[in-house]
């Protein structure tokens, strides 16, 4: 909800749209230029949000429903996602700076999450469980009660689908934090959600400060669960945070993700899914394909491929669908160039790239290449979080996954070989949560997503994501006779 003249936006609280004493600025990284504002939530909103959901899971307002019920919701709300995806698309695109075809890709998959997850409203089933003649023994499955979600700037809308569509098919009252970089676009979620017929309080949606309105969400008592996506750092603040009220989380922490290309990999392969890997977002993924690990005898024919793809992207505005975007702000540019100067300070080879785009105003990185990078450089184990790609030589097995687990993260990995007995070795051997095979993100909104080490843990996606949203109680009865 927002108002066209002053183009400001408000936040949704407790069912409600919402102004705020003060407001946060949302700017055009292409241009690097404000175009809205939305209210900044304070912690007064806070408390709304938090009364409004206690007050919807104490009276039951979705799990008072047939679950069925429940699954009918979701497809309605997946199907006004899809009303709003042109025009949330544009808004999107604007205020991340993706391509619009990606920013449309971002709602088209938002409305998929809902629409997987009505399909499995109605299946949450316990089990029985035999003790003998003289009892019964059941599990039912409940909800957690008032889940917390904070959600990234990089793909703030099919995040937030993703952990906000399994907590309501399992009947949860759901607070989200926006980001602050780009805030507007999520907030056509709620939209979809009023016009669908989702009970008023079920579903708030804040942006504001982190360290204030994030912080005060996980560290409230009737908090039931924290579902976060982002750094490290932050990562550790909430855990801590939630240890004291000991609260359950699901924790997704970004990665340093290796692909390795053994000497008889298809090449075309190999290089499409560099294209995608790195390159698409402009490199702002967590599961970006950050590493590229190749086998000494296609080594350089590799590296000269990968420095021709990066030399022939297009670059410019979302709206011009380009290849590479602009990153989200003029600080996430500064930061992804620094770890480029780092890397050649440590010796990395330069092939391509490592520069601002000259000639455009906005947060743009050129698409970028570094060859020899070992693994006591920085670049090697650090997540970028832009569109640098970095590529080392293996001669062994054994060797290229030992490099290939040589980093504290553990997201996903991928392998590119026609051996499949050895496509199977790598999958046990490399440590992650997800392995690719010959295509980088091979998987989709079915197979289970998450990391290990300092990618965190929990998984989002699939069926196996719904029960983080359950909690299990065990019934037992003795039968008297």
């Amino acid at each position: 909800m927002f108002n066209k003249q002053s183009n400001h936006w408000l936040n949704f609280i407790g069912g409600e749209w919402v102004d705020g004493k003060t407001s946060i600025e949302v700017s055009d990284p292409s241009s690097d230029s404000v175009f809205a504002t939305i209210a900044s939530a304070d912690l007064g909103d806070v408390e709304c949000a938090i009364a409004a959901a206690r007050q919807c899971v104490r009276e039951g307002r979705l799990t008072r429903q047939r679950p069925s019920q429940r699954a009918e919701l979701l497809y309605r709300i997946g199907s006004e996602i899809r009303k709003l995806a042109d025009e949330g698309a544009l808004l999107a695109s604007r205020e991340n700076g993706k391509s619009l075809n990606d920013a449309l890709g971002e709602f088209t998959e938002s409305a998929s999450y809902f629409e997987y997850y009505a399909g499995m409203a109605d299946k949450i089933e316990g089990k029985s469980i035999p003790l003998g003649e003289d009892y019964v023994d059941f599990t039912t499955y409940e909800p957690q009660g008032i889940s917390v979600q904070i959600v990234p700037w990089n793909f703030p809308v099919s995040i937030c689908a993703r952990s906000l569509a399994p907590a309501l098919a399992a009947g949860n009252a759901v607070i989200v934090k926006s980001p602050e970089v780009s805030p507007l676009a999520i907030t056509l979620l709620a939209t979809a959600c009023e016009r669908a017929g989702l009970p008023k309080g079920v579903l708030s949606i804040l942006a504001g400060p982190g360290r204030e309105i994030g912080a005060a969400l996980v560290a409230h008592k009737e908090t039931n669960q924290i579902v976060f996506t982002g750094s490290v750092p932050t990562g550790r603040s909430i855990m801590r945070a939630a240890a004291e009220n000991a609260v359950p989380c699901v924790m997704e922490l970004g990665g340093k993700s290796a692909a390795v290309a053994f000497s008889d990999a298809d090449l075309d392969e190999v290089i499409s899914s560099v294209k995608n890997g790195i390159f698409f977002n402009s490199g702002q993924v967590c599961s970006a394909m950050s590493r590229l690990l190749v086998q000494r005898e296609i080594y350089d024919d590799v590296v000269g491929r990968v420095a021709e793809l990066a030399r022939g992207l297009s670059i410019g505005g979302g709206k011009d669908n380009p290849d590479i975007t602009p990153l989200v702000s003029m600080q996430q540019r500064d930061g992804v160039l620094e770890l480029c100067r780092q890397a050649e300070e440590d010796g990395a080879r330069l092939i391509f790239g490592g520069r601002a785009v000259e000639g455009l105003p906005g947060a743009f990185v050129q698409p970028t290449v570094y060859a020899d990078v070992t693994p006591d450089m920085r670049l090697f184990g650090e997540e970028v979080f832009g569109p640098v790609i970095a590529i080392t030589p293996f001669d062994s097995e054994e060797e290229a996954y030992e490099l290939a687990n040589g980093t504290d993260y553990g997201l996903v990995a991928g392998v590119f070989t026609q051996d499949i007995s050895r496509a199977l070795r790598a999958s046990q051997s490399l440590d992650a949560g997800q392995v690719f095979v010959n295509e980088w993100f091979a998987g989709g909104i079915e197979t289970p997503f998450g990391g290990n080490g300092l990618s965190g843990y929990g998984r989002e996606k699939g069926q196996e994501a719904l029960y983080n949203y359950v909690r299990t109680k065990n019934v037992a009865i003795r039968i008297t006779r």
